[in-house]
């Protein structure tokens, strides 16, 4: 008799063929995938009591998810970005079930109806120049692993790097020659070349030199065991160098520095710099530029003063003066 497929053999199905063979989907979004599952399975084990090796589709419904969700954000203190992203990982999983699986339609169906939550616009959170020269100054070469964390925020911001395409270089991915480069390998494991400006370069240059890399494969930044550097690892560096910096920029005290933020502030200095949006879409390896249109939306210096030249020509000319004996209101009163 034919064993019946559910939901164990339909998860590994997609996690060990369909991501990786036919979507090509890189390794650290699979693993994304398969983290999210953990999560989702866990919560089913110690909150409904379904143990993970007896969850099958017919578990799967409206109330669960959303139980699930509501979880994410009250218990364990996840954002409703974060939320929303847990649900999109069950949904993607739901389109695929209902097209290879379409005796699970009706559950699918129940699945992707349910909404995303709709979370405020924050501000986007970025460096100003002066913020950025105070934070790079902290590090000191003469420091153990000084000259690497001075490469890694160098590097961090002037190729508008993710945090995970910075783990992933390699030694080989550098050309410090002229034009110098770095190549990053991004989402899908696509690759793109970009320009870092000679100050970079030069930086990375003596790095190496310190370094002095076997083959061209080896990681670029590595921990103590010779390992390439986590996530965490990154940010500790950056955390470490910020609060340093807060003894000259009080202001930096009261804000959270991420890797992304380095990345944010870099895309917003080429906005500001009237960089072309399509150049900087391709630097940040963007799919879409209306994913890059909107540093320039939050640009309030260029609204500022893009505002201000086209109101020029258009608005009365100020003529009252604190010399003048014109009463203020009169000078309202007929300014239009």
């Amino acid at each position: 008799m034919k064993k019946s497929i559910d939901f164990p053999e339909i998860l590994s199905e997609y996690l060990t063929k369909y991501l990786p063979l036919r979507q090509g989907a890189s390794v650290n979004t699979i693993k994304s995938y398969r983290d999210g599952f953990k999560i989702f399975l866990r919560y089913c084990r110690d909150t409904t009591g379904i143990r993970t090796e007896n969850f099958r589709m017919k578990h799967f419904t409206r109330k669960l998810v959303n139980d699930y969700l509501l979880w994410l954000e009250e218990s364990e203190g996840c954002g409703i970005s974060t939320a929303n992203h847990r649900l999109s990982t069950i949904q993607a999983f739901m389109k695929f079930i209902a097209v290879e699986y379409p005796e699970f339609l009706d559950v699918c169906t129940v699945i992707l109806t349910i909404k995303a939550k709709s979370a405020p616009e924050r501000a986007m959170d970025y460096l100003h120049i002066d913020e950025l020269k105070v934070i790079f100054a902290q590090p000191s070469a003469k420091a153990k692993d000084g000259l690497r964390d001075i490469a890694i925020l160098a590097l961090l911001y002037d190729s508008g790097a993710r945090v995970q395409e910075l783990i992933d270089i390699c030694a080989g991915d550098i050309r410090v020659l002229k034009p110098a480069t770095v190549t990053l390998t991004g989402k899908g494991d696509k690759t793109r070349i970009v320009p870092i400006v000679e100050d970079t370069a030069r930086i990375l240059k003596n790095y190496l030199s310190s370094q002095d890399p076997k083959t061209p494969q080896e990681p670029l930044f590595t921990n103590l065991g010779g390992h390439k550097l986590s996530r965490s690892g990154i940010e500790y560096i950056i955390s470490k160098y910020v609060d340093m910096a807060v003894a000259d920029v009080k202001a930096l005290a009261h804000r959270k520095i991420t890797p992304h933020t380095f990345r944010h502030s870099k895309a917003m200095h080429l906005v500001q710099a009237g960089v072309n949006i399509i150049y900087i879409r391709d630097i940040l390896g963007h799919v879409s530029v209306q994913t890059t249109e909107r540093y320039a939306k939050a640009d309030s210096k260029a609204k500022r003063e893009a505002l201000e030249a086209a109101s020029r020509n258009i608005l009365p000319k100020s003529k009252y003066r604190k010399s003048q004996k014109q009463d203020l209101i009169d000078w309202l009163e007929h300014i239009v």
